[in-house]
């Protein structure tokens, strides 16, 4: 099971003014007690490379990527949900926690910070120093699953196994989580990111047309199934002819575009199995009941949920807003103060 740290009455932690920041490597999302969720932008900062100064930091940057002139250098500073880039993290998270308190009577709020479960001591280092850095009195951290589950509505306080399932933009959390802790979980260091990439791939492959990050992003969403996709359906690719060099556009079906899935869901399902595997038979049983539950921006792909059932024959659920489940999650351990000191990493 994973390591809490055990508290002493001496070590309570006050909540009066806390924020939960869902620190993911494609967005960030800030959720304030009793305001809710006050930020949601993409993780990216944009910096002028010649001033080293920032030009742009969360929406206004992502609007960027692949129309910058070369003197404006975008940057992602989170990879596979840990921090790759220290001092631009420190600057992102100031600029959102600046932002998320603005208008409130907040000084050096206390942050909750949503880390993967794989994460080492020295990236736990990172994210509680560039946290405090950014402005935060002091960092605690939290599991992503347990967070997202706890965003789910699962009974994750119960002696009861609970499986789910976090999907976002750098990893893939699969956990079992009972008493409020992961009895058995893998991280995976692929998600939408990876999904994307296989897309532009695939695209590149397929038709000699090279695409931008935002183009793989937007087939994601409208056009991606990861099982059983509609035989007629198709969207029209516009990028870049490889042969000539000029703008090009073409269709392109939806059952191509989940072939070039088949390979990094192939890796997720293989976590899946790799953690049931592991499962102790009493929470095995308690999963085949209740099922499976899926969180994380990317478990909005289509059929993703059809897709993990017929490989895992468990029942699979979508949580009903997948990709706020880990703020949701830290805000509503706000209000059970047992529970945050339980689900607080050490």
């Amino acid at each position: 099971m994973e390591k809490y740290k055990k508290k002493t009455p001496s070590s309570r932690i006050h909540i009066n003014k806390a924020i939960g920041i869902d620190l993911g490597t494609a967005n960030v999302l800030v959720f304030i007690r009793g305001k809710g969720i006050i930020v949601n932008e993409p993780a990216v900062v944009a910096f002028n490379a010649q001033t080293n100064q920032i030009f742009a930091v969360g929406n206004d940057a992502y609007e960027m990527i692949g129309r910058a002139p070369k003197n404006i250098v975008i940057v992602r500073p989170l990879k596979s949900g840990v921090v790759a880039d220290y001092d631009t993290t420190k600057i992102m998270l100031k600029y959102f926690i600046n932002k998320s308190l603005k208008g409130l009577n907040f000084i050096k709020p206390k942050a909750f910070i949503s880390v993967p479960m794989g994460i080492t001591d020295v990236e736990k280092r990172s994210v509680r120093e560039a946290t405090k850095q950014a402005g935060a009195q002091e960092a605690y951290l939290i599991s992503e699953p347990v967070a997202a589950a706890i965003g789910a509505d699962l009974p994750v306080n119960e002696p009861r196994g609970n499986m789910v399932i976090n999907i976002g933009g750098g990893t893939s959390e699969v956990a079992v989580i009972s008493l409020g802790g992961v009895v058995v979980g893998k991280s995976i260091r692929l998600g939408g990111d990876a999904l994307n990439e296989a897309i532009s791939r695939g695209i590149k492959r397929i038709t000699n047309i090279e695409i931008g990050e935002q183009t793989a992003e937007k087939i994601k969403i409208e056009l991606a199934y990861a099982i059983d996709p509609p035989p007629d359906e198709a969207f029209l690719v516009k990028g870049r002819n490889l042969a000539t060099g000029l703008p090009s556009a073409i269709e392109i079906k939806a059952k191509e575009i989940t072939e070039v899935l088949s390979e990094p869901l192939y890796t997720i399902i293989e976590g899946i199995h790799a953690t049931l595997e592991k499962t102790p038979p009493e929470l095995a049983a308690d999963i085949m009941k209740s099922g499976i539950t899926i969180t994380g921006g990317s478990g909005l792909l289509k059929n993703i949920d059809i897709a993990i059932s017929t490989a895992s024959n468990i029942p699979v659920h979508i949580a009903e807003d997948p990709l706020t489940c880990v703020v949701n999650g830290i805000g509503k351990a706000f209000e059970d103060e047992q529970l945050l000191q339980k689900i607080t990493l050490s």
